[in-house]
């Protein structure tokens, strides 16, 4: 589970390294090459590994994120220059005419605040072409997968070239309908330093995403499983009508 709140520059570069396996991107990769996508924007791109896997094949990448942190680190990635980076949400994108926009991981469910989720909503469909689409992910609330974010559970030690072992584990710190808040604990062994990052995330259920994608005037063409969390996890793929 990747954590949502990289905006301090020291937490930005340590993503990479915790989350080495990012083999849940090889569904949208396909899913780029499926719909014949030019030109995709990476929505909530953190620190550039989609974007970056995308502008590796040729593909016109957008990526846009508010952790400035983040994006210092994207920016500073071999292949960084051929990215366009804007820093920002999707609420108030330019023109892109974009085959295709993603929400990869756990952004669409870390857009917790209703009038942002409808604005992304709203901004991704701007930024669309006619015909283009909006694919995300999230998590099927029924299945209740914060009660393993536990310590025990979530707990590992990394060793990161340059920085040295890393501990960091989740712990569920408040659970309100459908909002969920955690705080990841990361200890530095080389200084000792503990640095903490807070993260809510909205579970939604499947039918309240069909209603707010339809309210938006996305034609929603599939609900998907996700491969790396078959039974688990809703992958919606949703069309602005149009060409």
């Amino acid at each position: 589970m990747a954590d949502e709140c990289f905006g301090h520059p020291r937490l930005a570069a340590l993503y990479d390294p915790l989350e080495a396996d990012r083999g849940d991107l090889d569904a949208y990769l396909l899913m780029v090459e499926e719909f014949g996508a030019r030109r995709v924007l990476d929505i909530g791109c953190g620190t550039g590994v989609f974007a970056l896997l995308l502008a590796d094949r040729g593909i016109e990448a957008v990526g846009v994120e508010p952790a400035g942190a983040s994006l210092d680190v994207a920016r500073g990635k071999p292949g960084g220059a051929r990215v366009r980076w804007i820093e920002g949400d999707a609420t108030s994108l330019p023109p892109l005419e974009a085959d295709l926009a993603t929400m990869t991981a756990n952004v669409a469910q870390a857009i917790a605040d209703p009038d942002a989720w409808h604005g992304t909503l709203r901004g991704a469909r701007a930024a669309l072409r006619p015909g283009g689409r909006l694919v995300f992910e999230t998590r099927d609330p029924a299945r209740r997968a914060w009660e393993g974010w536990t310590r025990r559970e979530s707990y590992r030690r990394t060793d990161v070239p340059g920085v040295g072992a890393v501990e960091s584990w989740h712990q569920v710190t408040d659970v309100d309908g459908p909002l969920v808040t955690f705080r990841t604990t990361y200890v530095f062994a080389a200084d000792g330093a503990v640095l903490t990052s807070d993260s809510t995330l909205r579970f939604r259920e499947r039918q309240e995403v069909e209603a707010d994608l339809a309210g938006h005037g996305y034609a929603l063409e599939q609900v998907r499983e996700a491969p790396d969390r078959p039974g688990r996890e809703f992958v919606f793929v949703a069309r602005r009508p149009g060409a």
